[in-house]
């Protein structure tokens, strides 16, 4: 999904530039005149950044960051003027902006800061979105299923999470690796601890180490005050660390002396941070195999890998579509106001013949189209709307190899986006550095 940036300024020719600059990045950019309209856009629409002018016709810019703040604090903000001070730039940084940057002095910079601004702002919009699941918490018994895979990794799941044991959870996207984590959570001693998570292959390693380990004040640009990381928030708790296979070496090494001795330093300081966290990691890909191609830490890998449960892909255990179909229409009626209550023969055919690559989470998406297009009180087949033919079966699929397949869609992303890597990632959603990472492996 593409981030939204608002650009706030008054000069309608230089809004109007450097939002076509902005656009051809791959953002959806809004344009507000003034504070009172641009704060009027904050609360209807989804933004990311905000780029203020220090002029504006109704306020101060500077003091709009904090305005901005005080009600989005997961929103960045970028002062831009025309006529800097080091007073105003000092005030702006403190009331929080992400930068203070010199219109015609800075242009070069707009684009890199944007997209540094982007970046800390959805990875802090996914903490909270992870910290509002909290309030409706994931036992075992949301997990549904009646298939022997699952049961058998339900029952491993449940063993382990009475243990302060690290827990490697493996299988392929939308398998509910996360729904597992806070299961395993809510079962241990740590339940009334923060549950913490994060998505490794999100965002940029330097921001990845911050927000894991904090920082202190002077530790960089921008670094006013001190700041917790994740691993601090978590204490107590238990940190659930996503798509652990992509962390680059350096943050490896680091995770593992957590895990040794339970200890950390944030950025910029030299003193040790203990805490008490549990780390339960999870990742579609083979870690052994990366270990063998240095690609891995081996001992890291070992360190994770003490407990593992595999969680089997939705084609494995065809005998829980019906369950999951069931439970999502029941959801989604409620959700939509809608009366439906049925499934016909052929719907749940189609549904148990579907390979299902993205496992629960497709299915999950699939029953919310057709509740939302459906007309009567039953689903039907020809509601139904898969990416392709060739994509329903398995034999197909078969035939094909994963490496051979992620290469062509990153050079399917490249050329759709001229050659241009922030838009590319965004076509393809993955983080940046993983698609330097991929372009690198696949010599692209």
């Amino acid at each position: 999904m593409q981030s939204t940036i608002l650009i706030v300024e008054d000069e309608s020719k230089f809004g109007g530039l450097l939002s076509r600059i902005i656009e051809a990045e791959g953002y959806n950019v809004l344009q507000a005149q003034s504070a009172r309209a641009g704060l009027k856009l904050l609360e209807n629409e989804d933004i990311r950044v905000v780029i203020s002018d220090v002029k504006l016709p109704d306020a101060n810019g500077v003091e709009l960051v904090r305005r901005i703040k005080d009600l989005h604090p997961y929103v960045e903000v970028i002062n831009l003027t025309a006529f800097g001070s080091i007073k105003d730039s000092v005030k702006a940084m403190k009331n929080g902006a992400f930068d203070y940057i010199m219109k015609g002095d800075d242009n070069d910079r707009i684009i890199p800061i944007v997209n540094k601004a982007v970046e800390k702002a959805d990875l802090q919009f996914q903490i909270q979105r992870f910290e509002k699941k909290q309030s409706v918490p994931h036992t075992f018994r949301h997990i549904l299923g009646k298939s022997p895979s699952l049961v058998e990794a339900v029952v491993l799941a449940q063993k382990v999470a009475i243990t302060n044991t690290t827990v490697l959870l493996l299988g392929e996207t939308g398998t509910g690796k996360e729904i597992f984590a806070q299961a395993i959570h809510e079962e241990s001693d740590r339940k009334n601890k923060p549950f913490v998570a994060v998505n490794c292959s999100s965002f940029s390693n330097d921001l990845l180490k911050s927000e894991l380990f904090g920082h202190v004040a002077g530790a960089f640009t921008g670094a006013l005050k001190d700041k917790k990381g994740l691993f601090e928030e978590a204490d107590g708790g238990t940190l659930f660390l996503d798509e652990i296979g992509e962390m680059n070496l350096e943050l490896q090494s680091q995770l593992l002396r957590v895990l040794e001795d339970g200890t950390f330093n944030k950025v910029g300081d030299s003193k040790s941070t203990r805490v008490n966290t549990r780390i339960i990691a999870a990742t579609n890909k083979d870690l052994r195999k990366d270990a063998e191609n240095n690609r891995f830490r081996l001992d890291l890998f070992y360190r994770l890998a003490v407990f593992t449960v595999f969680l089997p892909p939705l084609r494995e255990r065809r005998e829980d579509i019906e369950i999951l179909a069931t439970h999502f229409l029941k959801d989604f009626s409620n959700k939509f106001n809608r009366k439906i209550t049925k499934m016909d023969e052929p719907f749940l055919k189609a549904l148990n013949s579907h390979f299902w690559k993205g496992n629960i989470r497709e299915l999950r998406n699939v029953m919310e189209r057709v509740v939302i297009i459906a007309t009567g009180d039953t689903l039907t087949a020809d509601l139904l709307q898969f990416d392709s033919a060739k994509e329903n079966t398995e034999d197909n699929w078969a035939t094909f190899n994963l490496a051979s397949i992620e290469s062509q869609y990153i050079r399917k992303a490249m050329s759709q986006s001229s050659g241009n890597k922030t838009e590319a990632s965004r076509l393809l959603g993955i983080g940046l550095s993983t698609l330097y990472r991929k372009i690198e492996e696949y010599k692209l």
